[in-house]
């Protein structure tokens, strides 16, 4: 797979529910705004009408295993090519709400389906998109079901299964060949910003004190 796409800037927040992927993406849409930079936020399943009813179905919770996969996938192709890929064209800096990671931890190792075989559904359906850079927000399942008033589908399976699916990240995390980044979920909202800030401005080159071009 690749992250080669023109001058925009790919990057995905992944993590079990509850790690505060939408709080983080939130403020670092804020803070990359203030910078000027033009941001397009997405999330799977999810990006348009079609992502959006497919979330829809997977909400549900009445597919099987191998029908989630594949729901999944379907959204993630539609996502990469009507809004990832037009926003990194034009220079936009993607946050991306989950992405390749979660369908390989929580399809894999949490439902125990073919790593080999969601991977290869994974280049088929981004048609080889990598992200830049991943946050991958590490969070105990007991803390992140805590934090949660309302649960999905998945985080009803319990905390064995969130075990295995935050494993699982782990595991995509120690062979990602320095994509993905691993935070401390249960730091301070506003540290674990500064912390996911720092890494990106970085990246573009960019003080995050000052808010000016390096």
């Amino acid at each position: 797979m690749t992250n080669e796409h023109g001058n925009g800037l790919f990057v995905t927040v992944e993590g079990i529910d509850g790690a505060g992927k939408s709080t983080q993406i939130a403020m670092l849409k804020a803070a990359l705004e203030y910078q000027g930079r033009r941001v397009c936020v997405t999330r799977e399943p999810g990006g348009d009408d079609l992502g959006e009813t497919v979330r829809n179905l997977l909400l549900s919770g009445a597919a099987i295993d191998r029908a989630e996969l594949l729901l999944f996938m379907a959204a993630r192709a539609q996502n990469t090519e009507r809004v990832i890929r037009p926003a990194l064209a034009e220079g936009a800096i993607v946050l991306c709400d989950r992405y390749i990671d979660s369908s390989t931890a929580y399809q894999g190792a949490g439902r125990g389906l073919d790593i080999a075989t969601i991977e290869m559904l994974n280049v088929f359906a981004t048609n080889a998109l990598l992200p830049d850079i991943t946050f991958l927000l590490d969070i105990s399942p007991r803390i992140g079901l805590g934090r949660q008033q309302v649960h999905s589908a998945m985080e009803r399976e319990g905390t064995a299964f969130l075990a295995r699916v935050r494993q699982g990240f782990l595991a995509i995390a120690e062979n990602s060949a320095g994509r993905i980044v691993v935070l401390d979920a249960a730091i301070p909202v506003n540290d674990l910003h500064a912390e996911i800030l720092q890494f990106v401005s970085k990246r573009l080159q960019v003080d995050p004190e000052s808010n000016a071009t390096v």
